[in-house]
């Protein structure tokens, strides 16, 4: 090719003509793969620097499955802790059936001493005048402390000389009896409705469902008797009560195993750890609980021994009422940490979103602006090929005048 000899405007024409083409084939490459950067060689900078947005992009997209399994894990542990508050709830209603039951016993325990004369109501010892006057009665629980009262007219910590204030005495104690006078004048003590299967005894110490009476007072027992009646149908109502509760009790515990996602079960002790970007820098981790009935403070209740009588059923309420209040913190909990998780979750897509539009722009093509420049070359292209053919007609004339 080097042995053609072209004339300098056709040369000049030729060379305009290939870098033409050559415009023309990138454009045209453009709008093929629409990028204007397809490798490093088309620009470095813009290559691997959009490379990076997008390996970025793709690390925490990698994340997002991760995150989404651990927005599921905490959905099923608050789905698990509002169904056992449900069942607490249920639970709650089984014992308020039994303060609403009638009372277990036909009669309750009580005792009538002979030593020390009533007054009256409002004034034990008369004035200090009967045998009462300086006499003491102890009183001793189950749990807690003894409480030690003396009967006298003299206003002093300890003493008592009236009914309404040896009563109050009594209850403030948290001892589940109560006083009144016989038709003979002496002291009796009897057990609450609450309290109506306890028995009472004048001896032995502190025992349990039982209340000691003790001091100057009981010398002598001469009516009533320390142990309860039982009502046959009442306890019969309160026997199934027990096993529904304990039905309730079987329930909470398994629901609480079942509340699982992905082999994570956050209400059975196991623990969640969340990582929220490429470095493993950023992370979350959620302790798990072990919310089973023995988790929650709660037992099963054993027939003939619970649910006796008022005192059962409000401690059983008390243990429900104290179940209730952890699941509802840690429902609190679950909410607040379900609430940073989604919020990351959304922050991690919105920054996918702008990783990719940034490389994006530093590679693709904008294909309005490449159309316009192929139409540009095409037309360009003619000219020049239009030019050409003009810069050859000088040759053409020689040749004629040759022939």
């Amino acid at each position: 090719m080097s042995n053609i000899v072209l004339s300098a405007a056709v040369r000049q024409n030729l060379l305009s003509l290939q870098d033409t083409a050559a415009l023309l084939s990138t454009t045209q490459n453009r709008l093929a793969t629409g990028n204007k950067v397809n490798s490093a060689l088309d620009n470095p900078t813009n290559f691997f620097t959009a490379q990076g947005l997008n390996n970025r992009a793709s690390d925490i997209n990698n994340l997002l499955d991760s995150i989404g399994n651990g927005v599921q894990v905490l959905q099923a542990a608050n789905t698990g802790i509002t169904s056992l508050q449900k069942l607490v709830d249920t639970a709650k209603s089984i014992a308020n059936q039994v303060l609403q039951a009638p009372t277990g016993y036909t009669t309750k325990a009580n005792v009538t001493t002979t030593v020390g004369t009533v007054g009256s109501a409002a004034d034990l010892t008369t004035g200090g005048t009967t045998s009462l006057q300086g006499k003491t009665v102890i009183l001793t629980p189950a749990t807690g402390s003894a409480l030690t009262l003396t009967f006298s007219n003299v206003v002093a910590a300890g003493n008592v000389n009236s009914l309404d204030a040896l009563n109050a005495a009594i209850s403030a104690a948290g001892i589940g009896i109560t006083a009144s006078i016989s038709a003979g004048n002496f002291l009796t003590f009897t057990s609450t409705n609450d309290n109506a299967s306890q028995t009472i005894t004048t001896a032995g110490g502190a025992a349990p469902n039982n209340v000691q009476i003790t001091g100057t007072t009981v010398a002598a027992i001469v009516a009533g008797s320390g142990t309860p009646v039982a009502d046959a149908a009442s306890q019969a109502i309160r026997a199934s009560l027990v096993g529904q509760y304990n039905n309730i009790i079987t329930q909470i515990t398994t629901t609480a195993q079942d509340s699982s996602f992905n082999g994570i079960n956050l209400l059975n002790g196991d623990n969640l750890k969340l990582t929220f970007d490429e470095t493993a820098k950023s992370t979350l981790n959620i302790s798990g609980v072990t919310y089973n009935a023995t988790g929650l403070g709660l037992g099963s209740l054993v027939s003939g021994t619970d649910f006796l009588d008022n005192s059962s059923a409000n401690k059983a309420l008390g243990l429900l009422n104290s179940a209730s209040t952890t699941l509802r913190t840690e429902a609190s909990a679950l909410g607040s940490n379900l609430s940073v998780v989604q919020l990351r979750q959304d922050f991690n897509k919105s920054l996918i979103n702008v990783l990719q539009t940034g490389a994006s722009n530093l590679t693709l093509a904008d294909a309005n602006e490449e159309a316009a420049n192929s139409q540009a070359l095409s037309t360009r292209q003619s000219i020049a090929v239009s030019a050409l053919s003009l810069a050859n007609q000088s040759q053409q004339s020689v040749l004629q005048l040759l022939r």
